[in-house]
């Protein structure tokens, strides 16, 4: 342990602090010149009680309410959730306009793949999208066999073949919300820039005909079904020829493109008490900067802004695009309700045992993220981003579901900030790993791309770090490979969001 423990107090009125070490009985706290010492064994990145706190008390960090004490907490105690719940707070009025001005940025380029169409890629992957999932298996032979061919040795600018499969399709009404659901993440991923080329296969009689999804005019595409194709194995002869011609009209060149081309994901994943004063707001500098650009940042993970939406609102560009993100907390509280759940159902037990104790907790330091440039838009789950700017996309907060739909309206990079370790890929696009400290980094090194958590050592500050994040970005997209695609990781990550009852 260092000589002098290291508190981190983040606003002057919280009544909690953050240890960054590991503390005994005993321990000297240096706060406020007091002489406090630590009342139990309290582990790193967790909070500590710096002023006496009465029973029923509402407990501040980041300058907000994270929860309310069950108990009188005496300065110098482990707050956590045994002595510290959630309780819901009221709404809040908002006024909206309420951000900071963008940064002053020298424009930047990055190395991106212009279809012919225009649009800007950040990867040049061949699509097997399936309709149904009595198709999975057929696209991942076929997958399979391209890759072990040989045949993309002498393709080098294509990354690979990627089969796009998942659990439904089928067994769900053909006019409810959760067919349409599917057919616009699917479609989304078929629109998707990073798709040089695209072959569908279905079986031929589920509810999710090929023939109903919105499919690109200006990707080359071919559609196949396994009973018209004759079976399992003719399938997968018609499907592997299909892709064999289709390579030698998928060779590009990269070019300079500018960063406005961009559009960021933002995702958190395996959260601990370290996120939301390491990564996250690096990341948040990052997006700022990318939106001083002219690019897209987009937040997503509904359930896991709850408590912090005042936040985003108020950044927000009118009063129309507020409502919007409002509309979508109490569309959340009437689901989770409907199921039988709340919205404090969060955090995990991995987000509990690294720090954090309450969803509000959690919100406060998940929406960092977003950095603090103005709110342009709300969408719905996997619809087109088309605004420049902020964006928030209404998703779960289900990590693979959340970023799904995120790539589904378009995002080309994604950065994935991460405290337990987190090892998610995401093909077809490449996916940074943040660490929020650094013995997970360590511990987890062939996983992360980044450590953030030097900000916590004391070695960066958060604005040095965020515009380290966004020139990695930059290099990301120009073709550096991530950790998890060095890995191989992002086949199985796909995973619309289902809604609706599965008959």
């Amino acid at each position: 342990m260092p000589s002098e423990t290291r508190l981190l107090r983040l606003r002057s009125d919280d009544s909690v602090v953050v240890t960054l070490d590991a503390l005994e009985p005993g321990t000297a706290l240096p706060l406020d010149n007091t002489a406090l010492l630590c009342r139990q064994p309290i582990p790193a990145g967790h909070k500590v009680a710096a002023i006496d706190i009465p029973a029923g008390a509402p407990v501040l960090k980041y300058g907000q309410v994270i929860g309310f004490s069950t108990q009188n907490i005496t300065a110098g105690e482990h707050v956590h959730v045994h002595n510290l719940a959630f309780s819901d707070l009221p709404e809040r009025g908002v006024t909206s306009g309420v951000a900071n001005p963008l940064p002053t940025v020298k424009p930047q380029t990055f190395q991106g793949i212009v279809r012919a169409d225009g649009r800007v890629a950040t990867r040049n992957y061949v699509g097997i999208i399936t309709s149904v999932n009595c198709s999975a298996t057929v696209a991942k032979l076929v997958a399979d066999r391209i890759r072990t061919s040989g045949r993309l040795a002498d393709h080098p600018s294509i990354d690979g073949v990627v089969a796009i499969t998942h659990q439904t399709g089928c067994g769900l009404a053909d006019d409810g919300e959760g067919l349409q659901l599917l057919r616009r993440t699917l479609s989304g991923y078929a629109h998707h820039p990073n798709f040089g080329a695209l072959v569908v296969i279905g079986l031929g009689c589920e509810v999710n005909q090929i023939a109903e999804l919105d499919l690109p005019t200006t990707t080359p595409v071919v559609g196949l079904t396994i009973q018209e194709a004759g079976g399992t194995a003719a399938a997968v002869r018609a499907g592997v020829e299909a892709i064999e011609a289709l390579l030698d009209g998928m060779v590009v060149e990269r070019q300079p493109v500018s960063a406005a081309e961009l559009m960021l994901g933002l995702e958190c994943g395996g959260s601990d008490g370290y996120s939301g004063i390491t990564a996250n707001p690096a990341l948040g500098v990052a997006a700022d900067l990318l939106v001083a650009h002219g690019g897209t940042a987009i937040l997503g993970e509904t359930p896991e802004i709850y408590g912090a939406e005042h936040l985003l609102a108020e950044r927000a560009i009118n009063d129309d695009v507020s409502r919007r993100l409002l509309d979508r907390i109490s569309w959340w509280r009437e689901y989770t309700a409907k199921h039988g759940g709340t919205l404090d159902n969060n955090p995990s037990p991995g987000n509990k045992d690294g720090g954090i104790s309450t969803i509000l907790e959690k919100s406060l330091g998940a929406v960092a993220k977003s950095g603090s440039s103005p709110l342009t838009d709300v969408r719905l789950y996997a619809e087109p981003v088309t605004t420049k700017g902020l964006v928030f996309m209404d998703t779960p907060g289900y990590d693979p579901v959340s970023v799904t739909g995120m790539v589904a309206g378009g995002a080309n990079v994604v950065c994935f900030t991460t405290g337990r370790g987190s090892v998610y890929g995401c093909k077809p696009v490449p996916s940074l790993k943040l660490a929020t400290n650094t013995p997970m980094y360590h511990r987890m090194s062939e996983d992360m791309d980044i450590n953030c958590g030097i900000i916590a050592d004391g070695l960066i500050s958060v604005d040095e770090m965020g515009q380290q994040i966004f020139q990695r970005i930059l290099a990301t997209a120009s073709g550096k490979l991530t950790a998890s695609e060095e890995l191989g990781l992002g086949d199985e990550e796909f995973a619309p969001w289902q809604l609706g009852a599965v008959m």
